[in-house]
């Protein structure tokens, strides 16, 4: 960041008073900029036992596979933001929406929520941010073209809870690992 979002002077890093980190602060105005997780809503889109999946047509991951989610917008909820994310990848209108995911991914400040759902109708397409989009069993998943961490193991759970009947609400941490050069 390099001007004021509120009166458009230069803003410096430092530690306002009170805080304990560094923030972005106006050298003229004194507003303190937070930056903060950005959030990724999405859905466990499902119709007879299948999961709705697409295809990227966006970096990044370009050409990967991935359940319908995105950015949350400011004014909606976290399943609102869900419903229109799938709606714009996937064009599956859905309903019946119950919080089932949380990653928390830190080493890039975000959090992803998942919520299982049903496709209205079994209806679905091809949204611009997608080349395609289709309905998946288990075993037919590219499990080797999922496009992100979290994803995979939504899917995994969600699989493995379906088979069980039951779906609890998990939260977990996804934590950067480096590699160490030997």
């Amino acid at each position: 960041m390099n001007f004021c979002t509120s009166c458009g002077s230069e803003v410096a890093l430092r530690i306002p008073q009170g805080d304990d980190r560094e923030r972005f602060v106006c050298v003229s105005c004194e507003t303190i900029h937070y930056v903060n997780p950005r959030v990724i809503v999405g859905c466990v889109p499902v119709y007879e036992d299948k999961v709705l999946l697409c295809k990227r047509a966006i970096e990044p991951r370009y050409g990967y596979w991935t359940l319908p989610a995105g950015f949350m917008e400011n004014g909606e909820t976290t399943p609102e933001g869900a419903a229109r994310e799938t709606w714009e990848e996937a064009e599956a209108r859905v309903s019946q929406l119950e919080l089932y995911r949380i990653f928390d991914v830190p080493y890039i400040s975000q959090v992803y929520m998942f919520y299982r759902c049903e496709i209205d109708d079994g209806q679905f397409g091809v949204g611009p941010e997608s080349l395609e989009s289709a309905l998946y069993r288990e075993e037919d998943i590219p499990w080797d073209e999922i496009a992100f961490p979290p994803v995979k193991e939504t899917l995994r759970e969600y699989f493995k809870d379906a088979a069980e009947g039951r779906f609890p609400v998990r939260v977990s941490a996804i934590e950067y690992k480096r590699r160490i050069k030997e």
